[in-house]
């Protein structure tokens, strides 16, 4: 009998999110999880510090799901991502003309990107939150590299306009701290998080 798949299979795990690059990223570690995208308001105070936005955030999406699930089982995981440069947040752009502006804006400097990470046990209601931040150096983008990024459609739905993992990678000449907290979830904070929920994602071996 093989514990190891039982043992790390004990609770599902509810992922408040519907994006691809968080399901990647939980699926990496094998992790035994359904997707349940959240609705809720991502409107926050303008006076918020980037900690408070990103953790706010990530419990009210995971809140959002539990309110509207049938089953009182496994643990909810919500997530948020924001980039900040100069204290100012910069969120999703609105079009391809924000894209540009964001990218101008972040070229050939360092900013810092915060995902916050919110667990709830479905059954019982207890919740917890926290984050990680880290800072990336854009290297110094021409307006037609800027162009040219936007008009390959990747930037659209991401914070601060790039992703990291696809062609952004070709942007950005340095990171200090968790790469997987630039790709929207922290991977070593949310593995400590969910063992206090009794998840365990690496298995343990008789």
């Amino acid at each position: 009998m093989n514990h190891s798949s039982n043992d790390r299979k004990t609770r599902q795990i509810i992922l408040a999110s519907s994006s691809p690059r968080r399901r990647e990223l939980l699926a990496s570690l094998g992790a035994d999880f359904t997707v349940e995208p959240s609705g809720a308001s991502e409107e926050v105070p303008g006076d918020w510090t980037p900690e408070r936005i990103v953790e706010d955030l990530a419990l009210r999406k995971a809140e959002w799901v539990m309110e509207r699930r049938a089953r009182s089982e496994g643990v909810i995981v919500g997530s948020d991502t924001i980039v900040v440069l100069d204290g100012a947040v910069l969120g999703k752009p609105k079009d391809a003309a924000d894209a540009v502006r964001m990218l101008s804006l972040l070229s050939g400097r360092e900013h810092r990107v915060y995902t916050g990470a919110a667990c709830i046990d479905a059954a019982s209601g207890r919740a917890e939150v926290s984050h990680r931040f880290t800072n990336v150096r854009m290297k110094e983008l021409s307006e037609r590299r800027i162009e040219d990024y936007v008009k390959s459609g990747e930037p659209m739905d991401k914070a601060g306009a790039y992703a990291i993992q696809g062609l952004g990678a070709l942007l950005v000449e340095s990171i200090e701290g968790d790469y997987f907290t630039v790709v929207g979830l922290p991977l070593a904070l949310l593995g400590e998080m969910l063992e206090g929920f009794g998840v365990n994602l690496l298995p343990s071996n008789p």
